[in-house]
């Protein structure tokens, strides 16, 4: 049997499909591309974190060698162009708005961050645009600068942006005030934490790269560029900047390099690719060295966590009261609105029944390069915040640290759930997952290792924490599938690959439900031409939003099926059958497989209308709910008192993904969400220096974890079906 023919979360041990190709240099990434006839640019960008712009001087720029054309932030704006919007904003506290300031594709009256681009050199070569970069003089007014948000609040702070004198771009609170209060009040201890939440790079493995494209005949724009879902992009592009309909503007997204929530970003460099290629009459190519991805990407986390938690004398969680002030830096990104509020409000809960929560929240401006979603995107914090302050009330109470959980954990037989921030748990054994992790984690032997390691002048400590993600359920999904004259079959999405596996999961959902061989599916992503409608991959919403699209269009294609083989066959509908990719009359030989029959049904004669175009179809999924992936992970450190080293001595991590679509895949992804939390636990942090002068802007001072940093990771899963979905993720 080929290696190719995996049915549906039977996968044990299979490859990713697209391993081969990236792992021996046949990758194609957008710095892989090059367009005949293209230019090279190189931005101009701000070196102080806040500042007038009272002029920029491109003469001498324009007369180097090379040099094809210099322009600047008033150049875009005398052409009417508009600045990116951000995709989501909603009412806050008392009905006020969000200020959503928009990010210009050049500033042209004022720097607001470090890198800020203001000026970009077109030109015959890359080298030729970086040496005319040196030759623009710009004239700028400094101003003090607010780079994190203990500044950015501060009385007398710098003000960033007029239209919020305060540095506030919105307040916004959720729950139920009034009995979080009077759970607090008379509560027998409540239990406080504070924390810090740095400001983390996401330090994709691949560097931002786009090329601009403009055709003069079709009036049309098209951008090659790293992506996390080319829909959004094309239209706050379209919407924001350039003020014409979404047809207007094409996206291609080859191989992505990474992205970590950081590529769903419609940025500035885009935004002037194409305005310069349609300026120049060339395609122009851009990509980011190192220290542009540090300064220019948008950043993840970044704020102040601040918790109280109500419990009885029995130790029973009363209420949560939360206050968050989260930096964004200098304007407000795609979905910052969404990771800043909702997510964290969504997951305050957690696995742990709390009657009362209240979150009030505050998205602040800084001196710094805006905030984007990054790897859990305001989830983490939630879950950081909720187990530092259990392990906070164990301290107070005396209550161990894993009894207090216990107590407080919501039993499978509450399920369906409904917590007190909105959500509705469909499923989850949430005791059975955290004793899986601490058996795995040998939770009993930790006293026997401590020992070991104070005999060698150590100190050992060992941590857990439980979690609960809301996850997937964000807007709808469409996929389309058609089966090809080559006897393939093409699913097209709006999701975007960038390293989770696509190529391997969406094709193997298709083929199970279809009877066909996995190698026989062709996905198809990035390109708005293929798929103008869609939503990123964002939210861990891949497999539940475009896997679930993708089997209702199959389960259509085999109703479909089922009444085209009964009108090839002459028999009644409920007499065909379909099994392993065949359709059959019950009783006889009378067959024919899926493939056969969607080529034949393009030469039948006298079809309903609905059946004219065979199996091909779209099919839309909306899920009425999200999905709730949860676990436990137990976490074991050494520590040398002499030299303050941290070692990593051991991880234990169980997790319930619900239905496991390709187990290799989903251990992949655990592994990969270790070792960056772990990252910022260890030491990963971007610092701002008072004047908003970007301190770690290498890896030689940016700490991001190295391969000997991690520990063996030991892995377990404990699946629970998810029922807000058909495929159960």
């Amino acid at each position: 049997m080929s290696e190719n023919i995996l049915r549906f979360g039977s996968d044990r041990g299979a490859r990713r499909s697209e391993d081969e190709p990236l792992l021996t240099g046949r990758g194609r990434f957008t710095d892989d591309i090059d367009v005949p006839g293209q230019a090279h640019a190189a931005f101009v960008r701000a070196p102080v974190g806040h500042a007038g712009i009272r002029g920029v001087d491109v003469s001498k720029a324009r007369t180097m060698p090379g040099v094809i054309g210099v322009f600047t932030g008033k150049d875009l704006a005398a052409e009417g162009l508009g600045a990116i919007p951000p995709a989501a904003s909603f009412p806050g506290r008392g009905g006020k708005p969000m200020f959503a300031a928009a990010m210009p594709p050049l500033a042209a009256a004022r720097v607001r961050y470090v890198g800020e681009a203001i000026a970009v050199v077109v030109a015959e070569t890359l080298a030729q645009a970086q040496d005319a970069v040196e030759a623009v003089v710009a004239d700028l007014a400094e101003l003090a600068a607010a780079a994190d948000v203990g500044r950015a609040m501060a009385p007398g702070a710098p003000t960033i942006w007029p239209e919020a004198p305060d540095n506030v771009a919105f307040d916004w609170t959720d729950g139920d005030a009034p009995a979080v209060e009077t759970a607090l009040t008379g509560a027998a201890h409540v239990a406080r934490v504070r924390l810090l939440d740095t400001r983390l790079a996401p330090a994709a493995l691949e560097p931002r790269a786009a090329i601009g494209q403009w055709d003069a005949t079709t009036e049309r724009y098209t951008l090659i560029a790293g992506t996390q879902g080319v829909a959004v992009v094309r239209r706050l592009l379209a919407e924001g900047v350039f003020k014409v309909p979404p047809e207007k503007i094409r996206v291609l997204t080859p191989d992505v390099g990474g992205g970590f929530g950081m590529k769903v970003q419609a940025y500035p460099e885009y935004a002037v690719l194409l305005w310069a290629a349609r300026r120049v009459g060339r395609p122009v190519k851009w990509r980011a060295t190192r220290v542009e991805s540090f300064l220019a990407d948008t950043h993840g986390r970044d704020g102040v966590l601040e918790g109280e938690l109500a419990l009885d004398a029995q130790g029973q969680f009363l209420a949560l009261r939360v206050r968050t002030f989260v930096g964004i830096g200098a304007y407000v990104s795609t979905y910052a609105a969404v990771f800043a509020t909702n997510n964290t409000k969504n997951c305050l809960s957690s696995v742990y029944a709390i009657p009362a929560i209240q979150i009030d929240v505050k998205m602040v401006f800084t001196n710094a390069a805006p905030l984007g979603p990054y790897r859990g995107a305001g989830r983490p914090e939630a879950l950081y915040l909720i187990e530092r302050l259990i392990d906070a009330a164990a301290r107070a109470t005396g209550i161990d640290r894993v009894e207090l959980r216990r107590r407080n954990l919501i039993p499978p037989s509450a399920m369906p759930y409904r917590a007190p921030n909105g959500q509705v748990y469909d499923s989850g054994e949430f005791e059975a997952a955290m004793d899986k992790a601490l058996a795995l984690a040998d939770w009993r032997g930790f006293p026997e290792r401590r020992a070991a390691s104070e005999r060698a002048g150590r100190l050992r400590g060992i941590g857990l924490g439980c979690f609960l993600e809301v996850a997937g359920g964000i807007l709808d999904e469409t996929v389309d599938l058609r089966f090809e004259d080559d006897g393939s079959v093409a699913l097209r999405t709006g999701v975007q690959a960038l390293g989770q596996g696509h190529l391997s999961t969406l094709p193997l959902v298709v083929a199970g439900r279809l009877g066909v061989d996995a190698g026989a599916v062709k996905l198809i992503e990035g390109d708005s031409d293929e798929v103008p409608v869609g939503t990123p991959s964002v939210a861990s919403r891949s497999m539940m939003m475009a896997g679930s699209a993708a089997a209702r269009a199959c389960d259509a294609a085999i109703e479909k099926g089922r009444r085209l083989a009964a009108h090839l066959f002459e028999a009644a509908v409920f007499d065909v059958e379909f099994a392993d990719g065949r359709f059959q009359v019950a009783g006889t030989d009378r067959a024919i497989g899926i493939i056969d029959l969607a080529r034949r049904a393009r030469t039948l004669t006298g079809l309903p209308e609905d059946l004219v175009g065979g199996l091909d179809g779209t099919a839309k999924f909306v899920s009425p709910q999200m999905s709730f992936p949860n676990g436990c992970h137990v976490c074991e450190v050494e520590i040398d008192p002499e030299t303050g080293a941290v070692t990593v001595a051991a991880y234990a991590a169980v997790d319930d993904v619900g239905t496991v679509v390709h187990e290799t895949i989903v251990e992949g992804q655990i592994h990969g969400g270790v070792a960056q939390g772990l990252g910022q636990v260890l030491g990963e942090a971007v610092v701002y220096g008072e004047g908003g002068q970007l301190l770690t802007a290498s890896f030689m001072d940016y700490m991001i974890p190295r391969a000997d940093d991690l520990p063996a990771l030991r892995v377990g899963h404990h699946g629970v079906p998810c029922t807000t979905n058909p495929l159960g993720v």
